[in-house]
């Protein structure tokens, strides 16, 4: 089994790099999908959520009002480290289900947006980072989700920053093109790195750092 950590900043991509991976056979392990599982309506990761938080973190139907918490946190950096704590330990536990039932020759992907800030790279064989400058994704932002160019960057200043994450990186995979030229570079990186290194689960310290 060959265990990859994908990571990137808000809006490089690195989602569309997951998707792209899946398709070429590795097992994806998506921290954002678990991490909206474990405070589904009658979990005790919710109950806890609105315990530190109180009840104005609830929509009218039980379930979690993720941008009214997302604003709470978002500029306060004890609340958001008060979040992780309720949240990233119930995330490792489930992703740590998931990947021991994977095949044993698999290519396992875990995408974790927040790897670089929460210490998990050294649990991993490779680290992949999609990467693209901070003035793309604040425009990204700014179409995919209407944030003005300031919510954009507290957004993005909330994360590590972009010299954290390739500071971590074995592999990066930079985004400033088209979708086409995204897949390019995700192809290369699973025909030139992960399959062949998915028996053994080794990576050799003279790949080459970063695909574009």
């Amino acid at each position: 089994m060959l265990r990859v950590g994908l990571t990137g900043g808000i809006a490089s991509g690195k989602s569309e790099v997951a998707r792209r991976l899946v398709e070429l056979g590795a097992v994806l392990v998506d921290a954002d999908l678990i991490a909206r599982e474990v405070v589904e309506p009658g979990t005790d990761g919710l109950a806890e959520i609105v315990a530190a938080f109180g009840p104005g973190m609830l929509k009218d139907d039980g379930g979690l009002d993720r941008a009214a918490l997302g604003s709470l946190v978002f500029a306060d950096p004890p609340r958001r480290e008060l979040l992780n704590s309720i949240i990233h330990p119930r995330v490792r536990a489930r992703a740590a289900e998931i990947v021991a039932g994977a095949p044993g020759e698999a290519v396992v992907v875990q995408d974790i947006p927040l790897l670089v800030e929460t210490g998990q790279a050294a649990d991993f064989d490779v680290v992949v980072v999609v990467d693209a400058p901070d003035e793309v994704r604040i425009r990204r932002l700014g179409d995919r989700n209407g944030l003005t160019a300031d919510e954009s960057r507290a957004r993005i200043a909330a994360q590590a920053s972009r010299e954290e994450r390739l500071k971590a990186a074995d592999y990066v995979i930079e985004n400033t093109g088209s979708l086409l030229d995204l897949r390019d570079a995700v192809d290369r990186l699973w025909h030139d790195l992960l399959a062949p290194r998915a028996g053994t689960g080794t990576v050799s310290a003279t790949e080459p750092p970063s695909a574009s």
